[in-house]
């Protein structure tokens, strides 16, 4: 055990692969690279090009010009999603070679490995229900034991609770659980009084004290798990390459109750397969860090990760807190590698089960998103982190941009450009297509998913399939405009000077009450019915396309109220509508959590379902 720093770790060669990280990117890579550019920008003048040929015919007034403006500050963001998922498709469609292409290292593995490295794995925890997060980390220390791989690897919760009520249920419920293991000593639980520098402060605390006993580090949050086949897989993975720093799982929803998540994650399960894919194949290894569900090499970690203090007061200075892609770049500016294994079995977390939790959430991860502003210009930052920064920022700064498009577009008929004749076909069409490039990724998932028979049957059947890609239409129809009609809003706070910090979460679903979400959700409801009848009286012929984007938010209030309705949650779970592999052929790490979407969903035969560990 160690109270100080180890001098600074220096990064071993790889082995057999070309993790020059240091010396520049390798050949292959930046074809990779170079071609992708290609795909990008192509794509990005296209669409451009595109609502030129519909403004242009009666000439280009200012308001037209403000429009092109806008619609192309939009893109960047949008078509790096289609450019992942188009790539991402045609790798996923290779199979296993594809997957090899962005993790070389399943090619040095062949899953039967003793394990030597010491692994320790940390849970941090603050005000969370004791009793959940007792259940989940058995689940996982028992799920290791059964690879015969658990003595390797020890558990230490890390607790930054602060309710003292809470804090004494925590302290007896893992005093209990690590009485009754075989093993106690591979346990430790520590709580802090102080959560200094948040989690990453946590996580920093645990490698200056502990570190120096271990090679690796599993980090997870209080809603995450994974079970020990994914775990040992990945060490394996780890120790195949010394140069490598982190390997960052891809996640995937936990089975949920609520209507919200269900329909939520069904899109995000498809979206981010085929974008996982297509980024690991031109990022290679100078990929990404969420921060949690991921292996990281210990010395290496505490040597190169610590976060600076950013210049300034909150909401823009003060402690870093999104501190995830800041520690991978910095990881990669010392030389070690940064992969996403791009599996989407086996690595779970929970998603807010409404949407009000939704857009709270959102709201804390763009503030910590905006702070890398202040990191885009650190001196030494690698070009693939500056670019990394970049679309981070855009992430939550498109959202502003979209709302700013949609009322220049409310406004333009009222001008005289707008009494111009324009192709009317041709815009509805552009729309459409823009509304295809922002969840492009969910429709390469979906495409790959109807193509592939073993996926179909993991999903319940291509009529489930189809049914839940219709009600997550409608989904994204009404979450991709409130987002960006709320993210407007909390920017113009942080420009004022408000903080918002990190609040609990709320993780049980509930119901949300009208006048709740009327509170929550006025602004969206109000700018939305105000431009749609603004039109309707001055510029009706303009409707078919403000509707496309515009109802949603609109009805933003009765969609948040009914898609957290129990029954409603219920009825989808019964009839198997948004169901997850996991919820209609539980692997044994979740039926062991007794899930209440698992226990209504119409179970098919797992006789004949892959099993999850098979597609990994």
């Amino acid at each position: 055990m160690t109270d100080t720093a180890p001098a600074p770790h220096s990064p071993p060669p790889g082995l057999g692969f070309d993790t020059t990280l240091g010396h520049g990117p390798r050949a292959a890579t930046v074809a990779r690279r170079i071609a992708f550019a290609l795909l990008y920008l192509g794509t990005m003048a296209g669409f451009v090009y595109w609502l030129w040929t519909v403004l242009a015919p009666g000439g280009m007034a200012w308001i037209e010009w403000l429009i092109l403006a806008a619609f192309a500050m939009t893109l960047p963001w949008l078509v790096l999603g289609f450019c992942n998922g188009l790539v991402g498709l045609g790798l996923m469609l290779r199979g296993a070679k594809g997957l090899a292409a962005i993790v070389p290292e399943l090619r040095a593995i062949r899953d039967d490995e003793p394990i030597a490295a010491r692994t320790a794995i940390l849970y941090p925890i603050r005000n969370e229900d004791p009793a959940r997060a007792v259940a989940r980390l058995g689940m996982i220390l028992d799920s290791l034991d059964a690879t015969g791989q658990g003595g390797a690897f020890d558990a230490f919760v890390l607790s930054d609770t602060s309710d003292p009520a809470i804090a004494a249920a925590e302290e007896a419920a893992f005093a209990t659980f690590r009485a009754g293991l075989a093993r106690p000593e591979r346990l430790t639980y520590r709580r802090r009084a102080r959560n200094t520098g948040f989690k990453a402060g946590n996580v920093l605390d645990w490698c200056d004290r502990w570190g120096g006993n271990y090679e690796f580090m599993v980090t997870l949050d209080a809603d995450s798990m994974m079970p020990g086949w994914k775990l040992v897989r990945m060490v394996r993975l780890m120790a195949a390459n010394p140069s490598l720093g982190i390997l960052q799982s891809l996640i995937t929803a936990l089975p949920a109750i609520s209507a919200f998540p269900r329909i939520f994650q069904f899109g995000m399960r498809h979206g981010m397969r085929t974008y996982a894919y297509g980024q690991g194949w031109w990022q290679d290894d100078a990929g990404p860090y969420w921060g949690h569900n991921a292996v990281l090499r210990v010395a290496a970690f505490t040597s190169h990760a610590r976060l600076p203090e950013l210049p300034g007061k909150p909401p823009f200075g003060g402690p870093i807190m999104s501190h995830d892609q800041v520690e991978a770049v910095m990881m990669r500016k010392a030389g070690y590698g940064v992969r996403v294994l791009p599996i989407d079995a086996g690595s779970y977390e929970e998603n807010p089960p409404t949407l009000l939790e939704f857009l709270r959430r959102n709201v804390r991860w763009g503030q910590g998103n905006l702070q890398y502003f202040k990191l885009l210009a650190l001196r030494g930052i690698p070009p693939m982190g500056r670019v990394q920064f970049l679309h981070a920022i855009l992430l939550y700064v498109v959202g502003s941009l979209w709302t700013i498009l949609a009322a220049l577009a409310a406004l333009y008929p009222f001008t005289a450009a707008g009494a111009h004749p324009f192709p009317a076909g041709s815009a509805v069409l552009l729309a459409l297509a823009y509304f295809a490039l922002a969840v492009s990724p969910k429709l390469f998932g979906y495409l790959h998913t109807l193509l592939d028979a073993r996926e179909r049957a993991a999903f319940g059947g291509a009529g489930r399939v189809l049914a839940g890609i219709a009600i997550e239409a409608g989904h994204a129809a009404v979450l991709f405009p409130v987002m960006a009609i709320t993210e407007i809003a909390f920017i113009t706070r942080l420009l004022l000077g408000w903080s918002g910090g990190w609040g609990s979460q709320q993780r049980d679903a509930h119901a949300v009450a009208w006048s709740e979400a009327w509170r929550a959700l006025r602004w969206p409801t109000i700018f939305a019915w105000s431009v749609l009848g603004a039109l309707a009286a001055g510029a009706p012929a303009a409707l078919p396309v403000a509707a496309l984007v515009l109802l949603g938010p609109a009805l933003s209030v009765p969609f948040a109220v009914y898609t957290a309705d129990a029954s409603v949650g219920r009825w989808f779970a019964r009839s198997g509508l948004c169901a997850m592999p996991e919820e209609l052929a539980p692997p044994p790490e979740i039926a062991a959590l007794g899930l209440e979407a698992v226990a209504l969903a119409p179970h098919r035969d797992t006789a004949s379902a892959p099993a999850a560990a098979a597609t990994a």
